[in-house]
């Protein structure tokens, strides 16, 4: 399985020139991003990935369209692999919004407000809470067929939860079972 970091987007290019949370949620790709969006589509093409899941967040579903258009291949929407939750860009987007924006895609096992919502309270999601979500993650994927053949595109830190490694806008790191 293939883990893609999202491409830039308008939060990740504020917050490198300041530090400082900028306070966009849920932002868009930047040009660099979707630029990075195809740049990963190729590698993914060259591994043979078949289908996509991606997290709901817009910068992850924007990415996982151009990979899809690209590949032509199926995205599936999963929760489980959103970011953790610690700024504005956490705030996520109500699945009614999500609908209008992403026609294509289906969301009806997603909830309407599907992120730790207590970013607005200063309440970020705990990096055990995000570890317990990667191993859940982890455990279902394990029964997927095919999944050396499937790419998710998510987020810094629960890529960094599940494997370590923190990755880079658009970076692709492989996930390893131990079956």
């Amino acid at each position: 399985m293939l883990l893609i970091r999202h491409g830039q987007s308008e939060f990740n290019a504020a917050y490198a020139k300041t530090r400082i949370d900028p306070g966009i949620p849920d932002p868009r790709l930047t040009e660099e991003g979707k630029r990075q969006a195809r740049e990963a589509a190729a590698v993914l093409a060259a591994h043979g990935v078949e289908r996509l899941l991606a997290s709901p967040y817009r910068r992850a579903l924007e990415t996982a369209s151009i990979i899809a258009r690209e590949l032509r291949i199926p995205i599936a929407v999963e929760p489980l692999v959103r970011e953790r939750a610690a700024f504005h860009c956490d705030i996520g987007t109500p699945t009614c919004e999500l609908v209008k924006r992403f026609p294509e895609l289906d969301f009806a096992h997603v909830e309407e407000t599907w992120w730790h919502d207590h970013v607005l309270l200063g309440v970020e999601e705990s990096e055990a809470q995000i570890v317990e979500r990667g191993r859940k993650f982890r455990e279902t994927a394990r029964g997927f067929a095919g999944r050396d053949k499937i790419g998710v595109v998510s987020h810094w830190g629960f890529i960094r939860a599940l494997t370590g490694i923190e990755p880079k806008n658009g970076e692709i790191v492989r996930l390893e079972f131990a079956d």
